[in-house]
C-alpha cells in the first residue's frame, strides 16, 4: 500500500503558510518586546524627570514642609499620583496606590537623602516608581505601567493586525502560485497516464518555468519517439512473419506432398533438399532474432585479450577470399600498417566482420570488389568494409542498423537476408565499446566503418 504523498500545490501553500505564520510571529514578538521596552523605558524616564522637577520645586519654599505639600497638591492636580514622607515620618498622599507604594524601606531611603527608581507590584497593579529626597524628607511619583503602555498597546494591536493581514495576503498569493505551478504538472501527469494506458496522440502545451516547460517537452518528445519506435517494431514483426511464413509454408507443402504419397520415388530426394534448404532458411532467421534479443536484453560476455587487427584481418581473407572467388567477386585485403594492436574482443570483432561481409557478398555482383582495410586513427582503431555493390541512399545511412529497416525497402529490389544481420552488427560495435557507420565506398558501393578506442596492450 503506498503511503499517500500529498499534492504539491498543497504542499506549496503549507510551506507558504509556516513561512508566512513564522514570519508574522517572530516579527510580531520582536515588535512587541521593542516596543514595550522602549515605552517602558520613556516612561520611566519621564516620570524620572517629573520626579525631579517636583523634588526642586519642594524646595524651592520657605518652609520646605509646606513647599513638599503644595508640590504633592500640584501633582495631584495634574493627574499624577504622589506622596510625601516628613522627617518625622507622618505620610501625605493623594492616593491610596502611591500611599501603598511608600513603603517603610522607601521611607527611610527617602529619608537618608537616596533616590528610590522601581517597578512593583502594588495592590495587583504593575506600577513605576520614582522617589527623590527633599529638605522636608522625601517625594514618591506612582504611574500604572498600564498608563504608561496604552499607546503602544494601540501601536502593537495595529502592528500585530498588518501581520495577520499580510498573513492571509500571503497565503492567498500562495495559494494561486501554487495552483498555477501545479495545473501544467498535472496536465503533465495525466498525459503521462495516457501514454502508459496506450494512446500516442498525446501532446502537452510547453507552458509554466523553465523546469517545468523542459518536462512537458521530454514528454512530448517520448511521445513521438514512442510512436516512431512502435511502428518500427510493427514494421518489424510483420517482416518478420512474412519471413518465417514463406519457409513454413514451403516446408508444409512438400511434407503434404510427401505424407500423401503423390510425390514420385524419384523426385523424393530433390523434395528432401528443398525442405532441407527452406528448413536451414528458417534456421538462420530464428539464429538471427535470437542473437538479437541476447544482444538487446542485456550485456553479452566480452573477453578482452591483446589483439593485433592486421592479424585478424588475414584470418578473414583466407576464409572470405574463397567464397568470394566461387561467386567472381576480386577480394582485396589492405592493411595500412604491418600491425595494429590493441585490446578487444577478438571472437566478436570477426563476429562483427563477418556479418559485415555477409551482407557485402550478398549484394555485390560478379565482377565488383570487396575491400577490407584495417587502419588506425588518432584514438581509435579502424576495421573498414567496402564493396562495389548497388550501395546505399542518403536516406539508407541513418537507419541502415535499424532492424529490417532495409529489408523492407529493398524486398524485390535486391537480394536481400533476413533484415536483422546490421542490427546486429549495430548492437556488436556498441558491446565492443565502438561505434559502426554507414556511408559512401569509393568502390561505388556501400561502405560501413568499425571504430573501436584505442587501448594499449601491456
Amino acid at each position: 500500500m503506498t503511503a499517500s504523498r500529498g499534492s504539491l500545490s498543497r504542499r506549496i501553500v503549507l510551506l507558504a503558510v509556516g513561512i508566512a505564520v513564522l514570519t508574522a510571529l517572530l516579527a510580531g514578538l520582536l515588535a512587541v518586546g521593542l516596543t514595550r521596552t522602549s515605552v517602558d523605558d520613556a516612561a520611566r524616564t519621564t516620570l524620572a524627570r517629573i520626579a525631579d522637577a517636583a523634588a526642586e520645586r519642594a524646595d524651592t519654599g520657605v518652609a520646605a514642609r509646606v513647599a513638599q505639600n503644595r508640590a504633592v497638591r500640584t501633582l495631584g492636580a495634574l493627574g499624577i499620583e504622589s506622596a510625601s514622607v516628613g522627617r518625622g515620618g507622618a505620610v501625605t498622599s493623594t492616593s491610596p496606590l502611591a500611599r501603598d507604594a511608600l513603603t517603610p524601606a522607601r521611607q527611610r531611603t527617602l529619608l537618608t537623602g537616596g533616590v528610590v527608581s522601581a517597578r512593583d507590584d502594588v495592590d495587583g497593579t504593575l506600577v513605576l516608581i520614582e522617589g527623590r529626597p527633599t529638605d522636608a524628607g522625601g517625594i514618591v511619583l506612582v504611574q500604572r505601567r498600564s498608563d504608561a503602555t496604552a499607546d503602544s498597546d494601540r501601536l502593537v494591536r495595529r502592528v500585530l493586525l498588518a501581520l495577520l493581514l499580510a498573513a492571509v495576503v500571503a497565503v492567498v498569493v500562495s495559494v494561486a502560485v501554487a495552483r498555477r505551478l501545479a495545473r501544467p504538472l498535472r496536465r503533465t501527469a495525466d498525459a503521462a497516464h495516457a501514454l502508459a494506458a496506450g494512446r500516442r496522440d498525446v501532446h502537452v502545451p510547453v507552458e509554466g518555468p523553465d523546469e517545468v516547460a523542459e518536462v512537458a517537452s521530454a514528454l512530448n518528445s517520448l511521445s513521438g519517439s514512442l510512436t516512431r519506435s512502435e511502428g518500427r517494431q510493427r514494421d518489424f514483426l510483420l517482416s518478420v512473419s512474412h519471413d518465417l511464413r514463406t519457409p513454413l509454408t514451403g516446408i508444409s507443402g512438400y511434407a503434404e506432398s510427401l505424407a500423401s504419397g503423390v510425390v514420385p520415388p524419384a523426385e523424393t530426394a530433390r523434395v528432401g533438399g528443398v525442405v532441407l534448404t527452406e528448413a536451414k532458411r528458417l534456421e538462420r532467421l530464428v539464429g538471427d532474432l535470437l542473437d538479437l534479443a541476447r544482444l538487446g536484453a542485456d550485456r553479452p560476455s566480452v573477453a578482452p585479450e591483446r589483439t593485433d587487427l592486421v592479424a585478424l584481418g588475414r584470418g578473414v581473407e583466407s576464409v572470405w577470399s574463397r567464397r568470394c572467388a566461387a561467386v567472381g567477386v576480386p577480394f582485396t585485403y589492405a592493411p595500412a600498417a604491418a600491425d595494429v594492436w590493441t585490446v578487444t574482443d577478438p571472437a566478436r570483432v570477426r563476429q562483427l566482420v563477418d556479418g559485415l561481409l555477409e551482407n557485402a557478398l550478398r549484394v555485390t555482383p560478379s565482377g565488383r570488389p570487396i575491400v577490407v582495410e584495417v587502419r588506425r586513427e588518432p584514438g581509435a582503431d579502424v576495421v573498414e568494409v567496402r564493396d562495389g555493390g548497388p550501395g546505399l541512399t542518403d536516406d539508407d545511412l541513418g537507419v541502415a542498423f535499424e532492424p529490417s529497416v532495409l529489408h523492407e525497402r529493398y524486398r524485390g529490389i535486391r537480394p536481400v537476408g533476413t533484415g536483422l544481420g546490421l542490427a546486429i552488427v549495430g548492437r556488436l560495435a556498441h558491446v565492443l565499446g565502438g561505434t559502426v557507420e554507414a556511408g559512401h565506398a569509393p568502390e561505388g558501393g556501400a561502405r560501413f566503418t568499425l571504430r573501436l578506442p584505442h587501448v594499449t596492450p601491456p
